[in-house]
C-alpha cells in the first residue's frame, strides 16, 4: 500500500505540473481579470458611497435653505431634483412638491412627483411619493388618475392609508359605497390608531 501510495502523489504531481504547463498561462491572466475585477468593483462601491454622502449633504444644505418666498432656492432645489437620480433626488421632489402645493402651484406639484419616482427604487419612498401624488391629482380634478396611481402602491404598511385616500376620492366622484367599502378595508389593515378613528368617523357620517 505504501509503494502504491507514493507512486499515486508522484502520478498526481505530474499530473498538476502538466495542467499548470498547459493552462499555467491562462490561469495568470484569469487571476489578474479577478484581480481587477475586484479592485474595480472596490473603487465602484466607494465611488457610489461618496456619491450618496456628497447627494445627502447638498440635499440637506438646499433644503434647509428652501424658502417659499425666495425663487432662487425653490429653483435650486429643483435643479437638484433634475440632475440628482438618486434617493436623495426622489426625496427633494416631496419636499419641493410640498412647497408648490403651499403656493397652490398643483400642476408643478404633480410634475415633479411624477419626477421623483423615476429616481428611487426605494418601494417605501415610492409608495410615499405616490401616496401624495395621488391627493395632488384628486385636488387636480384627476380622480381616476389618483385612483391608478394609488393602485401602483407597494406595502402592507401603507394599504390603510392608500385606503382612506382612496375612500375620499371616490366619495368626490360620488361613490358613497364605493367610499365606504374602501375605509372599511382600511380600518381592517395594518394602520396606525389615528387613522383608524379617521376612517371610522367617516364611515359613522353615513349613518
Amino acid at each position: 500500500m505504501e509503494v502504491y501510495s507514493n507512486d499515486n502523489q508522484r502520478d498526481q504531481t505530474e499530473v498538476i505540473k502538466q495542467f499548470f504547463a498547459n493552462n499555467g498561462k491562462a490561469l495568470a491572466v484569469g487571476a489578474v481579470i479577478g484581480i481587477a475585477a475586484l479592485v474595480g468593483w472596490r473603487f465602484w462601491v466607494n465611488h457610489q458611497q461618496n456619491d450618496a454622502l456628497a447627494s445627502s449633504d447638498r440635499y440637506q444644505q438646499l433644503v434647509s435653505a428652501l424658502k417659499a418666498d425666495n425663487p432662487a432656492s425653490i429653483q435650486a432645489l429643483a435643479s437638484f431634483v433634475d440632475h440628482d437620480k438618486s434617493s436623495y433626488g426622489a426625496l427633494a421632489s416631496l419636499t419641493l412638491a410640498k412647497t408648490y402645493v403651499d403656493k397652490s402651484d398643483l400642476q408643478n406639484a404633480a410634475k415633479i412627483l411624477e419626477q421623483g419616482l423615476q429616481d428611487s427604487s426605494d418601494q417605501s419612498l415610492q409608495a410615499v411619493i405616490r401616496l401624495r401624488l395621488a391627493r395632488v391629482q384628486s385636488e387636480l380634478k384627476n380622480p381616476d388618475a389618483a385612483l391608478k396611481t394609488l393602485e401602483a402602491v407597494k406595502g402592507d404598511k401603507w394599504t390603510g392609508i392608500a385606503a382612506d385616500i382612496r375612500g375620499d376620492i371616490l366619495l368626490n366622484k360620488g361613490d358613497k359605497q364605493g367610499a365606504a367599502a374602501a375605509w372599511r378595508q382600511g380600518i381592517k389593515s395594518e394602520v396606525s390608531p389615528a387613522v383608524k378613528q379617521m376612517m371610522q368617523t367617516k364611515l359613522n357620517n353615513f349613518s
